[in-house]
């Protein structure tokens, strides 16, 4: 291992053997071809060519995490119906989840971006980050080790499979439980739809009985409106 780690590192600069440690200590190995990884930390904020971005390598990451937990969840729940396994593998891989394994993991100090852009910071684009590590990983490992990688470097390292079952974050159908209950309108409604980047960016508001009390953003409108509706219970106390 010292010699291949010696190898790798008489032909990286001071900047890539220091990006070198830092993704062993997360990944779990020494990686082979640092321009992956130095792809998958930079966001599309900062290069002038966004296909020097780390969006590619993302749509690669989220297909092959999706894959790998479907195949984990198919056997820690052998007994378990179709729609358990769907709704958990969708909790495991939502933006928010994944967002905040990467902050736990320390991507945020890694992950170049446009640092002038305050509301950058509070998006997922740490999230998106450990999508396309994970692509990275895949182009430079293979499927094996990239599985390896996701079940010990992720879920059982950041996810608590037992809280996620227990909990229920679909907050629109809480809030729109609650607002039946009590006799309240509830709608959501797109209220913006921008480009950021290369890809859109949309606003939803929670209407209750024709008034906008909260908003939220995502790049679906099926996320934006979760963030909305998560949005509306803080503010209503619910």
């Amino acid at each position: 291992m010292r010699r291949l780690i010696n190898r790798l590192f008489s032909k990286n600069t001071a900047s890539d053997k220091q990006l070198l440690l830092q993704l062993e200590h997360i990944v779990g190995f020494t990686p082979r071809h640092v321009e992956y990884y130095r792809l998958a930390l930079m966001h599309r904020s900062r290069p002038d060519d966004v296909t020097d971005s780390n969006e590619r390598l993302e749509f690669l990451g989220d297909a092959i995490l999706g894959a790998i937990i479907a195949e984990y969840l198919f056997k820690k729940y052998p007994y378990q119906p179709e729609g358990f396994l769907t709704e958990l593998r969708s909790r495991i891989v939502r933006r928010e989840t994944m967002n905040n394994v990467a902050l736990r993991m320390g991507l945020n100090k890694m992950v170049r971006y446009n640092q002038n852009d305050r509301g950058l910071s509070r998006s997922h684009i740490f999230g998106n980050a450990l999508e396309a590590l994970i692509g990275a990983v895949y182009l430079d490992q293979g499927f094996t080790r990239t599985r390896t990688f996701i079940l010990n470097q992720i879920i059982r390292a950041y996810i608590d499979l037992d809280a996620m079952e227990s909990t229920d974050t679909n907050y629109k159908n809480q809030l729109l439980s609650w607002a039946q209950r009590n006799s309240r309108q509830l709608v959501f409604e797109t209220v913006e739809e921008r480009n950021e980047g290369t890809r859109k960016l949309f606003t939803v508001g929670a209407m209750l009985d024709g008034e906008q009390i909260a908003t939220g953003t995502g790049y679906n409108k099926k996320e934006a409106g979760q963030v909305a509706a998560r949005n509306a219970m803080e503010r209503l106390g619910v």
